[in-house]
């Protein structure tokens, strides 16, 4: 048992001497698609993300970069409204495309040879909009009329926020990785231009529903065995 636990600890002593070196450069970067759908509402949501990033190493296994791109997001909702001689029917469709940039510092553990354990501090900011549609559809059974109406809006929006995500990071060769972050622990600050509305979201968890994947190109890397 002795020879086991000595084994181990010169391992993990031995692996823990492994780093990436200071200049090293990385680019990274996300595509996100996602649909859901409820057959019996017909209620949908459609999200697509791309999100760019490039790391710089200022240290060994510490990098400093950012994030930036786009993001889509679609909800449709339909109600009903049963009256006494009269249906309506109403779909809600919301619209929701924003800009994000995230500029961040990223520390890396050494696990083995190939696999990093990560924890990256990060501040992004999120302009965009909201735009809401409303389609109305009334049934007059007395008349046996139709009416249709549709009424929009469409509000600007910001949001700022300070994330701490843990991660890990396995390198298939010496340029290329995958990168997994898991869960997060974060607060963001989200208001709308023209209303007086405001909303504070604080996150936390390592729920495995917020794992995201990425794939990285690492330029000068040099792993170092001190």
């Amino acid at each position: 048992m002795k020879k086991l636990i000595l084994a181990v600890a010169i391992t993990l002593f031995g692996l823990s001497n492994a780093q990436i070196n200071r200049g090293a450069v990385y680019i990274s970067g996300q595509v996100n698609y996602s649909k859901n759908e409820d057959k019996n509402t017909n209620d949908s949501k459609k999200e697509f993300k791309i999100l760019p990033s490039v790391g710089v190493f200022v240290a060994p296994n510490l990098a400093v970069g950012a994030s930036w791109g786009f993001s889509h997001t679609k909800r449709i909702s339909n109600q009903t409204f049963n009256g006494g001689s009269y249906t309506m029917n109403v779909e809600f469709i919301t619209k929701e495309p924003s800009f994000v940039i995230a500029p961040f510092v990223r520390k890396y553990w050494t696990l083995s040879d190939k696999l990093y354990f990560f924890g990256q501090l990060e501040v992004p900011v999120r302009v965009g909009k909201t735009e809401t549609e409303i389609k109305a559809q009334t049934t007059d059974f007395m008349s046996g009329s139709v009416y249709e109406d549709t009424q929009s809006a469409e509000y600007k929006f910001a949001s700022v926020g300070v994330n701490i995500k843990p991660g890990l990071d396995y390198f298939i060769n010496k340029n290329w990785s995958v990168e997994a972050t898991i869960g997060e622990l974060g607060y963001d600050r989200f208001k709308y231009k023209d209303l007086d509305k405001a909303a504070n979201n604080s996150k936390f968890g390592l729920n495995l529903s917020s794992v995201s994947f990425g794939v990285k190109y690492v330029i000068n890397k040099k792993d170092n065995q001190q």
